[in-house]
């Protein structure tokens, strides 16, 4: 049965509300001057997304101005045309004639009866866009002679739409009438009760602080006076406890009248796999799993964006023809399966394809060319790190540019709004000839989560739940050096080791000699041991927004309260992780390099720390490193291009280092070259076991020295 798009109406018109004003402002800070470049490609992803929802629910005249704006939009953001009056005059009537359609739609006009596209002010664009004056019989009309009213204020949609009011005789007799038993409520007023209710969960909380306080007061007292300040404490301890599982229950009742079904989202792109594979000539089953899952109104409304991406590229992209799949041996029509399921407090969300896959080397040649990377900083990257450059804004694999993809734009939007915007992950794997699977994991709700409050110095900072791996103590002795970076080996892995506060620039506390506190702080492979001063609270917290002078701190993602009348700032793990990397970066850079050895080096591990710090460790005495995640990429690696001596861990995914080194002896390229084996195992039957399979050296990561490192692979190197 057809889907019938009606039902979606609403959502677009919403989506609408929100991109108009954000494209009217921005074309006007461009009037004022402002050439900021992310100015430009936030306008352009707007229209860009305008136009992929309005064609999905067939709404043709939006498409077509959004289409045309997006092509002036990309002609400004490739530095081809400048905000020139005429185009900026141009940018104003598009969002004009925009706005004024999706007003039409919001007061109950169908999508049949819209007015027809407004062609000259299309063929205006486009012409602008191409750098070519159009005609002055082509000049579009001043806004204010649209034949229908114009205007940035969307107004809501009626509940039912009618051109004449039902008269009196039509209505039913009293006795059937009915009450619903569901109200329509503004979705502002429900979020300033969610809110309200955040900020009495938190004031709540703050009465076990009294409690405390009351009972260390009783207990200063002397004994005769401590019997009716120990009953009051007593009382007032039971009366907060008694009302805990209240508040929090409320809460959460509250927060549930805000949850919808991820059908929202899924339903209207199954739909759009239809309409847009039979435009490109494909043949496509879309398989709809686990759309009964619900999440919080802000994280859908947030979704939509990125899936749509997804799912473009994966027909554009992933997908291929029907003559294409049965000359590789596939059935004609392509599988395209969008499935959701919910672990813990998480929800994952998986958009998976049976197509090309991604071609490894594909990726790297176009991010040479488009110089995203240099060929040295290619080599060092594992072939997982590889796919994650189509993330870069600008990268594209496309050959040809179409009005589906090959701009450059959408993979960039996934990620910043699932890891910036929804706290989530972005995880991509593909095998070329088989298919790309896209893994999106993010919590069920931005309202509140769990929470570590830790102290540097003078100030309590937040980290989120999601992000923390472990809170440990070590002493500094257990601290090791790998090319100027203070190391901790964490079961097996190498984590490096930051002051939070020299990685903030905050005043320094001096720590005694004795252990220390490390908040281990991670996404996905990458980790960061980060010293502390003291654990102040862990708890569920309301997230505030930051408010909008400081939502350009990139180190900020949130606000929460703490005690009485104090805000603390929450700490965006992904751009805390990007500062230490790139602080490590210029430590290394600056590092002396004690040779001018050019040996290449491959160095085969599946811990992505320990890869880095061992590559850091080598670079810094002149050798050229090449980096590979788990054995069986180790061994592609080896076999595609020669190395001079290889390092491996031992224990990895799909091929061990044992199985590798056996492998690589088997080969007269590598049948006396130096393997190098680095790992947790102590034993001596490992040992023994290293021997025999072909390895040159056998290095345990609990007595890791870099020197040692160095000068074994020298010895080796002769």
């Amino acid at each position: 049965m057809a889907l019938d798009i009606r039902r979606f109406i609403q959502r677009f018109i919403e989506e609408a509300a929100d991109h108009l004003p954000h494209l009217r402002g921005g074309v006007e800070a461009l009037e004022q001057g402002d050439t900021n470049p992310e100015r430009v490609n936030e306008l352009f992803r707007a229209a860009h997304t305008l136009k992929g929802s309005s064609r999905m629910l067939k709404l043709v005249p939006i498409a077509t101005v959004a289409h045309s704006t997006e092509e002036l939009l990309s002609a400004l953001r490739d530095g081809t045309q400048t905000a020139t009056p005429n185009v900026i005059s141009l940018l104003h009537q598009a969002i004009d004639a925009l706005a004024g359609l999706v007003n039409l739609l919001a007061q109950g006009t169908p999508p049949a009866e819209l007015p027809d596209t407004d062609l000259e002010l299309c063929q205006a664009l486009e012409s602008a866009a191409a750098g070519v004056p159009p005609p002055s019989s082509t000049m579009p009309s001043a806004p204010g002679d649209s034949s229908f009213e114009t205007g940035t204020s969307i107004s809501p949609a009626p509940e039912t739409t009618a051109k004449h009011p039902p008269s009196v005789e039509n209505k039913p007799p009293l006795n059937e009438l009915r009450l619903s038993d569901t109200v329509r409520v503004r979705l502002d007023r429900l979020d300033d009760v969610i809110r309200l209710m955040g900020e009495v969960l938190s004031g709540h909380h703050h009465l076990h602080t009294l409690v405390e306080h009351a009972h260390l007061l009783g207990s200063l007292l002397p004994a005769e006076q401590q019997a009716p300040i120990t009953a009051f404490s007593r009382e007032l301890k039971d009366s907060v406890l008694a009302h805990d599982a209240l508040m929090s229950d409320l809460h959460d009742r509250a927060l549930q009248m805000r949850m919808l079904p991820l059908s929202v989202v899924f339903d209207p792109l199954a739909q759009m796999v239809r309409d847009l594979g039979l435009s490109l000539g494909k043949q496509v089953n879309c398989r709809v799993v686990g759309s009964e899952i619900e999440l919080d109104r802000q994280m859908i409304d947030h979704l939509s964006d990125p899936l749509i991406h997804l799912l473009r590229n994966a027909l554009d992209h992933g997908l291929e023809t029907p003559e294409e799949r049965q000359a590789s041996g596939k059935p004609p029509r392509g599988q395209l399966t969008l499935e959701a399921w919910q672990d813990g407090g998480w929800v994952v969300i998986e958009m998976r394809d049976d197509g090309a896959g991604i071609a490894v080397d594909t990726v790297r040649q176009k991010a040479v060319a488009k110089s995203l990377l240099s060929e040295e900083q290619l080599l060092t990257l594992s072939d997982q790190e590889t796919l994650e450059l189509i993330f870069l804004p600008g990268f594209s694999t496309k050959t040809m540019i179409t009005d589906l993809s090959g701009r450059g734009v959408g993979m960039d939007v996934v990620k910043r709004t699932v890891v910036d915007e929804l706290s989530g992950d972005l995880h991509i794997s593909s095998e070329e000839g088989k298919g790309t699977t896209f893994t999106l994991r993010m919590p069920l709700s931005l309202a509140m989560m769990r929470v570590l409050l830790v102290q540097v110095g003078q100030i309590t900072l937040g980290v989120t739940a999601p992000y923390v791996a472990e809170l440990v103590e070590r002493s500094p002795s257990n601290f090791i050096d790998a090319a100027g970076q203070t190391t901790l080996i964490l079961r097996n892995e190498f984590v490096p080791v930051l002051s939070l506060a020299d990685l903030l620039e905050l005043p320094k506390t001096e720590h005694p000699a004795d252990d220390v506190l490390l908040l281990v702080v991670h996404q996905r492979h990458q980790k960061l041991a980060l010293i502390v001063d003291a654990l102040v609270d862990e708890r569920d917290m309301v997230i505030k927004p930051l408010p909008s002078h400081l939502r350009h701190q990139p180190l900020v993602s949130g606000m929460v309260s703490h005690g009485r009348n104090s805000l603390v700032s929450l700490l965006h793990v992904p751009a805390l992780l990007e500062r230490s990397r790139r602080k490590t970066q210029l430590d290394s850079a600056t590092a002396h390099s004690n040779a001018s050895h050019t040996h290449r080096i491959l160095v085969v591990d599946d811990s992505l720390n320990t890869r880095e710090i061992v590559k850091d460790v080598l670079e810094a005495w002149g050798y050229q490193v090449t980096l590979a995640e788990n054995g069986r990429d180790g061994l592609n690696k080896a076999l595609a291009e020669p190395f001079d001596a290889v390092l491996t861990d031992v224990e990895m995914p799909i091929m061990d280092g044992f199985a590798l080194t056996a492998s690589l002896r088997e080969n007269d390229l590598y049948r006396h070259k130096p393997i190098i084996i680095i790992t947790s195992r102590e034993k001596e039957v490992d040992r023994r076991r290293g021997i025999e399979v072909g390895a040159d050296a056998y290095i345990v990561k609990g007595s890791f020295d870099q020197n040692n490192l160095v000068d074994t692979l020298k010895a080796l190197l002769g």
